[in-house]
């Protein structure tokens, strides 16, 4: 099981990310408001963050950068979540920070398979002590 931070503002997409992560048995810690997504995951210590990045006052892609410059967090993987996939979208959600992200309207299997992937990299990572090789894919 792992703590998974999800920050969206919509709370029919926070629902459903929420409930998927837990059938999956994983523990949820939602925010709908991004100015609280920073202190939210310092006091959870998630194994990994989800994030829209159409936020309302601190975007997907600010957070991102707050979470890699952040000591303790810089090395927690960020899957993004997007409504708009539009060319160059992958370069700067990636330079911002993420690791993968998925489209909306989601694929409820892509978006297990990723956090799956992303854990996966995550624990290789923590047992030879440095980033993984391997990047998780993008939803196209």
């Amino acid at each position: 099981m792992a703590k998974i931070l999800v920050v969206e503002d919509n709370a029919l997409n926070i629902k459903l990310f929420c409930d998927l992560l837990t059938a999956h048995g994983h523990e949820t810690e939602p925010v709908t408001d991004s100015r609280d997504a920073l202190d939210a995951a310092r006091a959870f210590g998630p194994d990994l963050v989800i994030t829209d990045i159409q936020l309302p006052y601190v975007s997907g892609l600010e957070l991102m950068e707050l979470l890699r410059a952040d000591e303790q967090l810089c090395d927690v993987p960020i899957m993004a979540v997007t409504a708009y996939s539009a060319q160059g979208d992958d370069e700067r959600i990636r330079a911002a920070g993420a690791r993968a992200y998925v489209s909306k309207p989601i694929s409820v299997l892509r978006f297990a398979e990723t956090v799956d992937q992303l854990l996966e990299e995550a624990s290789a990572e923590k047992a030879m002590g440095g980033p993984a090789a391997g990047t998780a894919p993008e939803e196209s």
